[in-house]
């Protein structure tokens, strides 16, 4: 039971609760107006306990709300010059009340929307739309800087003009509307600037060389830029700058311009000043002519030019000299040199000073002559010319001449070949220079020139009987001197004449010369003849040798000789001959009788076949060799040794050779025997018997024989034989 009432306490303190939750008072609206076009204000009593209010703005079906915490409140993003009904909401915790009654309010006129501008340096238009509901406008203006008096003024149009204003100033423009109860709407404020005065004290300055002229000026008030104009017939230049001078480049030789500068802002530009006159320097006259007539003297003219009041005319020769004339007329000369090259140039002058350089002109003169030519080689078919280089040439051309027929050469050197000239003759020799501007020089003087004389033909050469060489010869050449020349490796050999031949002596044996001759006058020598081979007969032996080498053989030998390539020994006797052909310095000859008397001759022979007979010797052959040789005992230690002399007389040596010794004996003259004593018994020897040249060389290719000479051990008869034959 005691729960009961206490659910019962707890209903009821919900009840006492909910009692005092109650909703907010009805707020009563003081006041609602408008102040700015897009929102009313309104005021009310503060109503206890609500802790917000919500502001309602209605019209027609539109309506706006807008919560806000205490009065005065504003509802705004209404339109302008539009009737409103507001009521106003308190809201509380306990919810939000009923709307108050209703109060009428009207926002204000929009703001106009303003245009302005500076049509002059003194003025600034405004200019606007025309404002819903409004009858008249209030328009106001005055410095931006808040110096200065202000101007205002109404009007029912949408524009207004200020005049009497600084030029190149900021101002500020204010202006609203009102309604037919005076009530003024929104303002609209904005800046304008007066546009600039026109510049003053303008000053130019020309620069002849650049073409260019620099303007300057004092400044103007609120001036945010510059321009400067140059105005001609055939152009239109400009310059712009923050600054007071200006500079207008690419301005045109020989023209008049008419110079002017405005000043601008952001409202716009000033009036332009009072056009300044610049004349710019002449143009580079053209049509420059030049001519060198007569040669040396230089001619150059050219066309007169606008803004020209005189002329110079510059001419500089490449070595670095320059010369010039200064004249009021349209030519000008100069004296000029060969072999120059001349860069002509030609100004205009006015007070605004020299023209721009036009075209250099170059003219080259004719080159100069060479005066220097000489001849430095003179042949029978070429000559050779050498002369000092000459001013001006590029090229030379050397001409020579003979009746109908011209050789030239051309070369860039100072010399000059002349070559396929014919021998012994004269020519009209001349050396032109050539440029390739000016082409060549003909004033150039010519010189003669004789080649050298034509080779001699050496038709033949002879040897007379006292061995001399006879050289003859063919040429075709006047008053010439000859001279022929045999060159071998043992010397050398001339002889000369004006003729066509002459003779040579004295020329080494077994040489072999070339023969030339050469042809002599002042103008030079001739090319040698075409070489003739001259060959002299071989040299002979210095000495012969005869050795009899066997009875029937004997050895010729000699010295070798100088050219000798073979030989050919003769032996020659009553009873016949003997020949040998070699190539070596001996020779075997085969066949002699012994004991005959006979004559040596030896023949050289070159490689060409030429002979000398060189040497004839007489020679004895040995006498023959005895016959019948046989050996006899005398007494105990005894030997003879007999034989057979041959034919002729002749001495004899007998050698017995053995192990124990060479026993030798000789014997008397007309005797055929000879002894030997104490000779050893018990040996083997060979024995020769020799015949003796009267020289006293014994001979050595008798036959041999050998012998035994035994020992029997008692004493034999004289003549008895105790000797065996072995061989």
């Amino acid at each position: 039971m005691a729960g009961a009432p206490v659910k019962f306490l707890s209903v009821l303190g919900f009840s006492l609760i909910c009692l005092k939750m109650v909703t907010p008072k009805i707020p009563t609206i003081d006041q609602a107006y408008s102040k700015i076009s897009n929102s009313i204000t309104v005021e009310w009593a503060t109503v206890p306990g609500a802790t917000s209010y919500l502001l309602t703005a209605k019209d027609g079906n539109t309506v706006i709300e807008t919560m806000v915490a205490n009065s005065p409140g504003t509802v705004t993003g209404l339109k302008a010059a539009t009737l409103y009904q507001i009521t106003v909401r308190s809201i509380s915790p306990a919810g939000r009340s009923q709307a108050s009654p209703p109060k009428q309010a009207k926002t204000v006129l929009a703001a106009p929307i303003l245009q302005v501008s500076s049509p002059s340096s003194d003025s600034i238009l405004v200019q606007w739309e025309a404002v819903y509901m409004a009858i008249g406008f209030s328009v106001s203006i005055m410095q931006a800087n808040g110096l200065g008096r202000i101007w205002k003024e109404n009007t029912t149009n949408t524009s207004l003009t200020f005049t009497s204003l600084d030029s190149g100033t900021l101002y500020t423009i204010k202006a609203y509307a009102w309604n037919a109860n005076g009530t003024p709407g929104d303002d609209s404020t904005c800046n304008q600037r007066t546009s600039p005065g026109t510049p003053e004290n303008i000053q130019v300055s020309f620069d002849s060389g650049a073409l260019k002229a620099s303007v300057s000026w004092a400044p103007t008030e609120g001036a945010f830029n510059y321009t400067v104009m140059a105005l001609s017939d055939s152009s239109r230049l400009s310059c712009s700058t923050a600054f007071s001078s200006c500079t207008i480049y690419s301005l045109q030789c020989g023209t008049k311009y008419l110079i002017s500068v405005s000043a601008s802002n952001d409202a716009g530009s000033s009036r332009s000043t009072s056009a300044v006159t610049l004349k710019t320097v002449a143009c580079a006259p053209g049509r420059v002519a030049i001519q060198e007539d007569p040669p040396g003297h230089l001619s150059v003219a050219w066309s007169n030019v606008d803004l020209g009041d005189y002329y110079v005319a510059f001419v500089k020769s490449d070595d670095g000299l320059e010369v010039h004339c200064n004249t009021s007329l349209t030519q000008c000369n100069f004296l000029s040199e060969c072999g120059f090259t001349y860069f002509i140039s030609v100004f205009a002058y006015n007070k605004a000073g020299q023209s721009p350089l036009g075209d250099v002109f170059n003219y080259t003169t004719a080159p100069c002559c060479p005066s220097d030519i000489n001849p430095v080689l003179v042949s029978s078919d070429r000559v050779e010319i050498v002369w000092s280089p000459v001013r001006g040439a590029e090229l030379y051309e050397t001409k020579a001449v003979d009746g109908f027929n011209v050789v030239e050469c051309n070369d860039t050197a100072p010399a000059c070949t002349l070559s396929a000239l014919e021998c012994d003759t004269k020519y009209n020799i001349t050396v032109y220079s050539f440029s390739e501007v000016r082409g060549s020089n003909t004033s150039c003087t010519s010189q003669f020139i004789t080649t050298a004389p034509c080779s001699p033909e050496i038709k033949n050469i002879s040897k007379d009987d006292f061995s001399m060489i006879n050289v003859r010869w063919r040429s075709t050449n006047d008053e010439a001197t000859y001279t022929v020349t045999a060159q071998g490796e043992k010397g050398r050999h001339q002889c000369s004449s004006t003729g066509e031949s002459c003779t040579l002596g004295g020329l080494a044996c077994g040489s072999v010369f070339s023969v030339t001759a050469v042809a002599e006058t002042p103008a030079g020598r001739s090319l040698p003849s075409y070489s003739v081979p001259l060959e002299t007969a071989p040299c002979c032996s210095a000495s012969l040798t005869v050795t009899q080498v066997t009875q029937s053989v004997i050895n010729v030998s000699w010295t070798v000789g100088t050219g000798a390539l073979t030989y050919v020994t003769v032996l020659q006797s009553h009873t016949g001959q003997s020949k040998c052909h070699t190539h070596q310095n001996h020779c075997l000859l085969g066949c002699i009788t012994c004991g005959i008397n006979y004559s040596v001759a030896v023949k050289a022979v070159s490689a060409t076949g030429l002979t000398a007979d060189c040497a004839y010797q007489s020679y004895s052959s040995s006498a023959c060799c005895p016959l019948g040789v046989k050996l006899y005992r005398l007494g105990p230690n005894g030997i003879r040794i007999h034989w057979q002399a041959s034919r002729g007389s002749a001495n004899y040596s007998t050698d017995l050779y053995g192990s124990k010794g060479i026993f030798t004996c000789a014997p008397s003259a007309g005797l055929s025997f000879c002894d030997v004593t104490e000779i050893p018994c018990g040996d083997v020897y060979t024995v020769m018997v020799s015949p003796v040249a009267e020289t006293g060389l014994k001979l050595t290719f008798c036959p041999k024989k050998i012998y035994s000479v035994t020992c029997s051990g008692s004493t034999l008869g004289m003549g008895k034989s105790f000797l065996s034959w072995i061989n």
